[in-house]
């Protein structure tokens, strides 16, 4: 609790003491009326403040005002003890509500607590901190046991472990080394690390992330923009509704039925009227819901970038992969060469040599499978085919290395592969001279994956590929994908996705995952993006709608999982508030409900429904998301 939610506190125990005392005294008139006054301006003069500053700034119409009318009328009619207690759970219920939302926000932070506070800068054998937005791309931190990673850099002396669990919601440990790249908001475990920075504070992942999860309250859900709309027209609508019911039956007694008007009876039954139709419950507890929702995603490394992208999740009936890093590890290795009339070893060098300025996994495992250092200068007139391949002279000989379509590009015919993998042809000076068989292995939870997605009630998967045929069956069959699509060009993913998203029915919506790096305008066109494997991937993080950052295909389901609880809660809410407000509104019109019916239906109400929004923090454990399809 904070100094603002104790003084408040202290206030409400004040007040209250003094209600019941004074209760107790027995005076009348205009001194108990000055007793009652004491507790009634200590628990109640911000909010009496707010209301006239709103009616000053023509802001009239919102709970501030109705608990000041309501209070003041009752007092009036000379309610006093019933006056203070409006005023008292009123405020009862905004601290607890205070208090609910600061809770929401402290577990995010701590979720979260990737914030450096400092940089620690080696000057004349000494370390110095300072703060991280002063330190400059290019410059050497040292990141000793029990600190945070500051900024992104490359390790340039040292080795150690570090935990990620603050950004991925895992708790496996990562090896580092010389020559690793390392983000910010790691934790050092062990050893110290001297990093040369890549980036400025403000380009570092850390940053990029906090911005994500700060910022995410803006983007509204339509749930959360309706009922905004709801509360502008609601309250104006209950103050005439309760003017009305103060004035219009005694004028009818008056004149249509020659009875006394019971002025008093009428106002006090529109007093309550006005108290139990605060829109409190509402308008704080379904942000709130939303708000724990985005808070308990943070928590499983799952950042969402707004509550809208939340609920048009809970509605995910389709979901398309991108195979590469995704579905499968897009860690290639060479595995074999077929077909060669060269030695292994001088094909592989062709291979490395024409792949040398690429950085695709493919391009990264041939260089690797030579396993020596590479004279680019040997390289001249490279020409990168999208979907085919690269064409290069090494050495003044032209030589090609791609897929059977760049073969047939250049007209040089080749040799199948029985094998199951990535197929690299290659040519040389016109001529086939083999190929080179990569494989790639599936993630440890793929399979599972795809099964907790059936269980959660996505009807349809999806894999989209650039790989041959042969080897996105071979995939998709493993793991019980129900449509692959293969030998795909990036334009032609697109257009596949727009393709199932004309097969659409209803309100169901249709998912794209990719690894977020050659996938951004999938990921912007499809309902909802989804990068996964992104830590520290910026492509992915600008791309995305909701980032994974780890390489878990299981958080998929699991998003789903939190989606679909977070706008269960939300609607429960709504029938509940709503339901409740109604009742008690048709008990209080015609005289069955007092003012302590009224304060259950205003503040017990909502602190029932801020109990039951907190409950979107917290999501059942398990590597399984089983989610109940709403």
């Amino acid at each position: 609790m904070n100094r603002k939610q104790k003084k408040v506190l202290i206030r409400i125990i004040f007040a209250a003491i003094l209600m019941v005392v004074f209760s107790l005294i027995p005076v009348e008139g205009y001194l108990r009326l000055g007793l009652f006054m004491i507790p009634y301006l200590v628990i109640g003069y911000d909010i009496l403040k707010k209301a006239v500053k709103g009616i000053l700034n023509k802001q009239v119409f919102d709970e501030n005002f109705l608990m000041a009318v309501a209070t003041v009328g009752a007092i009036i009619l000379g309610e006093y003890t019933e006056g203070v207690a409006v005023m008292l759970f009123y405020q009862i219920g905004e601290l607890f509500q205070s208090y609910a939302v600061g809770r929401s926000r402290r577990n995010i932070s701590e979720l979260m607590d990737i914030r450096p506070d400092y940089a620690n800068i080696e000057k004349d054998g000494r370390i110095e901190k300072i703060d991280p937005d002063e330190v400059e791309a290019g410059s050497i931190i040292v990141v000793q046991p029990g600190e945070k990673i500051p900024i992104d850099g490359i390790v340039t002396e040292g080795n150690a472990t570090l935990n990620t669990s603050a950004l991925t919601g895992e708790s496996l440990p990562r090896e580092v080394k010389t020559g690793d790249e390392v983000i910010s908001g790691c934790i050092n475990m062990t050893g110290v690390l001297k990093i040369c920075t890549t980036k400025e504070f403000g380009e570092s992942t850390v940053s990029k992330i906090l911005d994500l999860v700060e910022n995410a309250s803006s983007r509204k859900s339509r749930s959360e923009n309706f009922i905004s709309k709801f509360a502008r027209y609601y309250t104006p609508a209950v103050c005439y509704g309760a003017l009305a019911l103060a004035v219009l039956p005694p004028v009818v007694r008056i004149l249509l039925f020659d009875l006394p008007p019971e002025w008093g009876q009428w106002i006090y039954r529109a007093l309550t009227f006005l108290v139990i139709s605060c829109p409190c419950a509402l308008v704080i507890s379904i942000p709130l819901s939303f708000f724990a929702g985005i808070g308990g995603a943070s928590r499983e490394g799952i950042l969402v970038k707004g509550s809208n992208y939340l609920e048009t999740l809970s509605q995910a009936r389709c979901v398309v992969f991108d195979k590469t890093g995704t579905l499968t590890q897009g860690v290639f290795e060479v595995s074999g060469v077929h077909h060669s009339d060269m030695e292994n070893a001088k094909l592989l060098e062709y291979a490395a040599l024409v792949e040398s300025f690429s950085s695709h996994p493919i391009s990264q495992s041939l260089k690797k499978a030579y396993g020596k250092e590479l004279d680019q200068t040997r390289v001249t007139d490279v020409e990168e085919i999208g979907g085919n391949g690269v064409t290069a002279k090494v050495d003044g000989i032209l030589v090609a290395a791609g897929n059977a379509k760049l073969m047939k590009r250049l007209g040089i015919e080749y040799q199948d592969c029985h094998h199951v993998g990535t197929i690299v042809h290659m040519a040389v000076d016109g001529v086939y001279a083999g190929h080179i068989l990569i494989s790639d292995q599936l993630k440890a939870h793929a399979k599972e994956a795809i099964s907790a997605l059936r269980e959660a009630g996505v009807t349809k998967t999806v894999m989209l590929t650039g790989d041959a045929e042969r080897v996105a069956g071979h995939v998709a069959q493993e793991l019980g994908i129900s449509e692959v699509y293969s030998e795909l060009l990036p334009a032609d993913k697109v257009e596949k996705v727009e393709q199932l998203l004309e097969k659409k029915t209803g309100k169901d919506k249709l998912v794209f995952v990719g690894d977020g790096i050659n996938d951004a305008p999938v990921l912007s066109r499809a309902d909802i993006g989804i990068a996964m494997g992104a830590l520290g991937s910026d492509a992915a993080i600008e791309a995305a709608d909701i980032v994974l950052m780890d390489d878990d295909p299981l958080k998929i389901a699991r998003a789903i999982k939190i989606s679909r609880k977070c706008i269960r809660i939300v609607y429960e809410n709504i029938y509940f508030a709503i339901g409740i407000k109604i009742l008690c509104l048709i008990l209080g019109a015609v005289g069955i409900a007092n003012m302590w019916l009224a304060i259950f239906a205003d503040v017990g109400v909502m602190v029932l429904a801020v109990l039951n929004a907190i409950r979107a923090l917290f999501v059942t454990n398990g590597r399984r998301a089983k989610v109940d399809d709403k």
